[in-house]
């Protein structure tokens, strides 16, 4: 419904007002036909992959990889990026497996999701309670791994009775962890709370002392990137990741604490390494400022506005593409 929604919106817009160049979000992969209507008058597509539907959904519901779901998805995902005149992967190693599978390397990018600089930016710490908190923001499901971040945090309460571990999203498994809590003994140090907009986890983030973010190395959280961890490194948070495929690629040991993922007892010996070691998360904080500046809007953006003028034929001078990012 969705889908046949945006089909008719579109194509209504585009009789009122010609568009010549159409962004499309998957998932689905398949929405990028809704702007079926603008390829007819010759308007230039870009079909912008946030994650892979065959990994996401075999990961989501059990399918296997050889399944015949899988394939199909598969094949949505190639006529779908057929069907583009560009294909954009949200990080270097979908887009190697992209370039593998559905489309050519000549026409797929890379332009990782980055938060966006006017919510996620310091404003300073508000909190002075006296308590060491740490934070997980985003959806509850079973590949994000909060089991094992709740489990490594029974064993650090124990040791550190100031410590709370604030949870905020909604998910298949926000039941199952809430009964794990209660069962560990940790129901008044673990909260839960529901999504807040924006701009109030921004806040939130900020005044956290530690973020955690615990994926399981399954085929999906194996590879997919969290934006959440680029909004930690923005405010100022250190943070524990789970050594993962996609977190390796891009982080070392300056910039965040690994542990191995699944390992719960790992996790908690690294929430008692930060918690008592403040030098550390100080020495973390700034290594992590400085490298998430050349992943930032401001700095991609006369790549992406170049990609945008190379599709739709338009020659614009180069001193120009970055004052132009808000009209596209």
């Amino acid at each position: 419904m969705f889908f046949l929604r945006a089909l008719v919106r579109v194509a209504l817009k585009h009789a009122r007002q010609r568009y010549e160049f159409v962004h499309v979000h998957s998932v689905p992969d398949f929405l990028v036909f809704a702007a079926a209507s603008t390829r007819l008058t010759g308007a230039r597509i870009v079909l912008d992959i946030h994650d892979l539907s065959p990994e996401l959904y075999g990961t989501k519901f059990g399918s296997a990889s050889g399944s015949a779901m899988f394939f199909a998805l598969l094949a949505i995902e190639r006529l779908s990026a057929a069907f583009a005149d560009h294909v954009i992967a949200p990080n270097h190693i979908w887009h190697q497996r992209l370039i593998g599978r559905s489309v050519a390397q000549s026409k797929c990018s890379v332009f990782m999701n980055y938060p966006d600089p006017r919510v996620f930016q310091p404003r300073g710490r508000t909190r002075r309670d006296g308590k060491f908190v740490m934070l997980y923001p985003g959806t509850l499901n079973w590949h994000q791994g909060l089991d094992i971040a709740i489990r490594a945090f029974a064993k650090v309460k124990q040791r550190v009775p100031n410590c709370e571990f604030h949870i905020y999203g909604e998910g298949p498994s926000r039941e199952d962890l809430i009964q794990l809590a209660a069962k560990l003994g940790v129901a008044e140090g673990v909260s839960f709370h529901r999504p807040v907009s924006l701009r109030e986890i921004s806040s939130i983030i900020e005044n956290a002392d530690l973020g955690i973010v615990p994926k399981r190395r399954d085929s999906f959280g194996d590879e997919a990137f969290s934006t959440k961890t680029l909004e930690f490194m923005i405010l100022g948070v250190p943070i524990i990741l789970a050594e993962t495929t996609v977190d390796r690629y891009y982080f070392n040991d300056d910039v965040a604490t690994f542990f191995p993922s699944g390992d719960a007892d790992a996790l908690a010996e690294c929430m008692l390494k930060l918690i008592r070691d403040v030098n550390l998360r100080s020495r973390q904080v700034a290594s992590a400022r400085a490298f998430v500046n050349p992943y930032s809007w401001e700095s991609r953006s006369s790549e992406y506005l170049s990609l945008v003028d190379q599709l739709a034929n338009i020659a614009r001078p180069v001193e120009s593409l970055a004052s132009s990012s808000a009209d596209v």
